[in-house]
């Protein structure tokens, strides 16, 4: 189930930049349109049938569902703007560093990652690096796109972070219902701020706006979120790499982007990288003490 859940969840992100890339509507509109109609695909059916949990949602919970939804809006207006000012693959690539970020989060928070965990997060990342031929293409608008999709990665382990916190105590139809309605208020607000537009797209904008809330809000997100409740963050954030290639493979195929000679040696990497993150994992949850995240030496 975790493996259907993780492939499903990796096609599903895999195509949210491609699909971005060339829906023609502002980012933070295209932002606020997919977290809307996803907050209500979710957050409908989670009253009818879990209003009782929403009810005893705590104060703690509550706030960090605010937390997550933040961070999440803040990521989508990074990384779709990000999106139109580089390639799909460097800006995939680097927001996809959120591992990385969560295992800065961690050591702030006093959790030592244990070293073989740091091993395969260091091959995953080599991986990144080859596939995105860390080309900043030092022009203004890239260097600019590339510094937001740097951005959006921290957000988007902040987002994973807040999300497991949560997802201890409410189910994933709850969460996600809650957690997008909050983000579609919050990007509302952003939209309004910097008067851009909701509405006045053309047909093909809106067919984009509803693919990658299909493919990218419904199933990506929420697969994510659902194994957010039985496997680490880390883990989840290392799974999340695998969008890299899935999108720089999508990039090349419609939109014509060439794709880096060093793509299938990275996504060997990578693949390396998340298997010995997993193992491990799976070894210290069958035979060592339970850890929070990934262990320590």
């Amino acid at each position: 189930m975790i493996v259907l859940l993780a492939t499903a969840g990796v096609i599903g992100i895999s195509a949210s930049g491609p699909i971005m890339a060339v829906t023609a509507a502002p980012a933070l509109a295209i932002a606020f349109w997919r977290n809307f109609l996803g907050g209500l695909a979710m957050g409908v059916p989670a009253l009818v049938s879990r209003g009782g949990e929403l009810r005893r949602l705590t104060a703690p919970d509550l706030a960090w569902t605010a937390v997550a939804a933040a961070a999440l809006a803040l990521h989508f207006a990074c990384f779709i703007t990000a999106l139109q000012l580089t390639s799909v693959a460097a800006a995939t690539a680097l927001v996809c560093l959120q591992s990385a970020w969560i295992a800065v989060a961690n050591r702030l928070r006093g959790i030592r990652t244990a070293r073989v965990v740091l091993a395969g997060l260091g091959v995953a990342l080599g991986g990144v690096v080859l596939i995105s031929g860390f080309d900043l293409q030092l022009s203004p608008a890239a260097l600019a796109g590339d510094i937001l999709a740097l951005l959006g990665g921290a957000l988007a382990a902040l987002y994973t972070l807040a999300g497991g916190r949560v997802r201890r105590n409410l189910s994933t139809q709850s969460y996600t219902g809650l957690c997008y309605g909050m983000c579609a208020l919050l990007l509302l607000v952003l939209c309004l701020v910097f008067g851009q537009p909701l509405a006045g797209f053309p047909g093909e904008a809106w067919l984009g706006i509803l693919g990658v809330t299909l493919a990218a809000q419904l199933v990506g997100h929420t697969a994510f979120n659902h194994l957010l409740a039985v496997i680490s963050p880390m883990v989840v954030s290392m799974i999340i790499l695998l969008e890299i290639p899935g999108a720089a493979l999508l990039a090349a195929l419609f939109l014509g982007e060439s794709l880096p000679w060093g793509t299938y040696l990275g996504l060997a990497l990578i693949l390396a990288g998340l298997a010995v993150v997993i193992l491990f994992q799976n070894r210290r949850r069958n035979g060592g003490p339970p850890e929070a995240e990934l262990g320590a030496d």
